[in-house]
């Protein structure tokens, strides 16, 4: 029996793929991981590169209410519910290992190191009013045992969160954390407490373990997040770190691989100015050393998508409205690179962090650009419509997107790529039939090497999947007359596309151009005066055309007059500078961009004072 890791899974299919790869022993890492997938069908198993096929180690199931699945941490358990066991299989020898009687399951997840299963069901309160039966329980994998069971009502962040070595279990419960050690759930080993905790979220890596937690505003109290170390709980000084904040109803934080740093996206459900339908987003950067600061974004609008890179000293942010924009900063918060503006609302960068890829799903037609990280050197531009899922591969050489019910009922499947935009694998669903989810098998970090990027895209005996573009409606009228080309948006190349400075320079606005030419002729006038001045016979038609820049030299005799003229030139001359910062790229608060609106009404008011001289 062909099982998963086997190099017998090697078909003729590998044989013609040995041809494009450099070395052999590549091969074998690609082929021994699996793709889960999850529908209408059932759920089965499929080899990933090279062979594309169906695992036959691992026996389908044909069930038709497959609920949830669920790999371990380092790839080697898999777990699924078909709508009556939750089934237990080692992914290598495709042995079924333990078999739990809950056929309501529909959320799985496994410990960091495979010791414990978390499973959750839908809570239901008994028919007299009283507490319900509890509906999260924690099993030992090796044993099968309920170690503990608890109630949990919502489904969001249902899990408790481990460290990574499982020396520390949290949960989130009446507003307070609690924590578990070594998975003795029968103790409370420590409890965090802060009013009204909203959420949490524990570091990855090694010991010490840090937590960063939200408690949301109220009363006119600006919200916070606060890092501690576990177990230092002992107030706001024990605190690593602290940022307060407004507006925000929701936060996201976001630790990097190193626990160095946490991102926190802060969001609020309305945005009361009307500008965005999303509501309002913010991005803070908070350090363990106690630095912390706001992330200034050059583009108003939605934060869409906030990713660390996995070498933790750099994070990309896909940010402003519609075209967004997507750029780099490093922890000092400055951006590194630009990557200009384009229809896309996801980043997703390679496991290795040597590849990062910027797309457009959901509402947007699924155009890809996959970009060299290091050289900032854009490998290819794919597009993969309607896909409501992207994930790499841990080999950091492919990438599945895919098309999954219920967000979208027709034309599902899944598609397997190289990142140079080759499709290797196209699998289409019988169209009476629904996916509802793929997922890669997982491996721990450095069981793939990092290999050298390469641009050229790898040959596949599929057909590219270029889309053909979509034509505009034309009336009738027009359609034997020349295309002219019209754009909504027009886009920002990357900054190292953009054109050099001095022939790259944006038009000057009207305003602008009317300031310009004022400015030319006061120039001018004032050379006329100049050279009319050392003669007496013309010296009334010199005092006729002297220029309004010279007014501090020919007085009004008014010095309340004199005062106002002074002071209209300091906010015009103000104004210039921020224009001058705009252009540059600032962005500018709403005050700053208020003062630039009323610049017109200023040199209204400067020409009436001087014309009344």
């Amino acid at each position: 029996m062909l099982k998963w890791g086997e190099i017998s899974a090697v078909t003729h299919g590998a044989e013609a793929w040995l041809e494009h790869v450099s070395d052999a022993a590549v091969c074998v890492c690609v082929c021994v991981f699996a793709l889960s997938v999850r529908g209408s069908e059932g759920l089965r198993m499929v080899n990933g590169p090279p062979s594309f096929t169906e695992s036959t180690a691992f026996q389908r199931d044909s069930g038709k209410n497959c609920k949830a699945v669920a790999f371990s941490k380092d790839g080697s358990l898999f777990a699924w519910c078909n709508g009556e066991k939750v089934n237990i299989v080692n992914v290598t020898s495709a042995e079924l290992l333990r078999s739990f009687d809950l056929p309501k399951t529909v959320c799985l997840e496994f410990s960091p190191k495979n010791n414990i299963l978390a499973t959750w069901q839908a809570y239901t309160a008994a028919k007299d009013g009283t507490a319900g039966a509890p509906n999260l329980q924690l099993h030992d994998v090796k044993t099968g045992k309920c170690l503990k069971s608890f109630i949990q009502k919502k489904m969001q962040n249902w899990c408790p969160c481990w460290a990574d070595d499982e020396s520390i279990c949290a949960r989130n419960v009446n507003n307070e954390v609690h924590f578990f050690e070594n998975n003795n759930f029968n103790t409370i080993a420590n409890k965090l407490h802060l009013q009204k905790v909203n959420d949490f979220v524990l570091s990855p890596g090694a010991q010490p373990t840090k937590v960063a937690v939200y408690v949301p505003g109220s009363k006119g109290a600006p919200s916070f997040v606060r890092l501690y170390q576990y177990p230092n709980f002992g107030g706001p000084q024990s605190a690593l770190a602290n940022k307060s904040f407004f507006k925000s109803d929701k936060v996201t934080m976001l630790w990097n691989k190193k626990a160095t740093a946490v991102l926190v996206i802060a969001s609020t459900d309305v945005d009361k100015t009307g500008a965005s339908y999303y509501g309002e987003q913010t991005l803070h950067y908070i350090a363990t050393n106690g630095e912390s600061a706001i992330v200034q974004l050059p583009k108003n609008g939605p934060i869409y998508d906030v990713v660390w890179n996995p070498n933790s000293v750099e994070f990309c942010a896909v940010y402003g409205f519609m075209p967004a924009k997507a750029t780099v900063f490093n922890l000092k918060c400055d951006p590194v690179f630009d990557f200009g503006t384009g229809p896309r609302n996801a980043a997703y960068y390679s496991p290795h962090g040597h590849i990062l890829v910027l797309a457009g799903f959901g509402n947007l037609r699924g155009q890809m650009e996959v970009w060299d990280v290091k050289n900032y050197k854009l490998i290819s531009k794919p597009v993969a419509s309607d896909s409501t899922y992207f994930a790499w591969c841990p080999d950091g050489e492919h990438i599945v997107t895919a098309t999954c019910a219920p967000r979208l009922r027709v034309s599902n499947g899944y598609k397997i790529w190289h990142y140079t935009g080759s499709v290797l694998h196209n699998y289409e669903v019988p169209s009476n039939e629904e996916m509802w989810q793929v997922s890669w098998q997982p491996f721990l970090d450095g069981v793939f090497p990092v290999k050298a990027v390469r641009y050229q895209a790898v040959p596949s005996e599929l057909p590219s999947a270029e889309p053909k573009p979509a034509q505009a409606y034309r009336p009738p009228a027009l359609r034997n007359k020349p295309v002219t080309s019209s754009k909504l948006h027009e886009d920002e190349p990357p900054q190292n596309m953009k054109p050099q400075s001095g022939t790259g320079e944006k038009p000057l606005s009207k305003t602008a151009l009317k300031n310009q030419k004022k400015h030319e002729a006061k120039k001018a006038a004032k050379q006329e005066a100049r050279a009319d001045g050392s003669q007496e016979s013309t010296q009334s038609s010199a005092s006729q055309n002297v220029p309004r820049s010279a007014v501090p030299v020919m007085t009004s005799g008014d010095p309340e007059v004199d005062k106002k003229i002074k002071n209209l030139k300091k906010k015009l001359k103000a104004i210039e500078q921020l224009k001058e910062q705009a252009a540059a790229g600032k962005q500018l608060e709403k005050n700053q961009l208020e003062k630039i609106q009323k610049e017109s009404a200023l040199l209204q008011e400067l020409e009436d004072l001087e014309l009344g001289l």
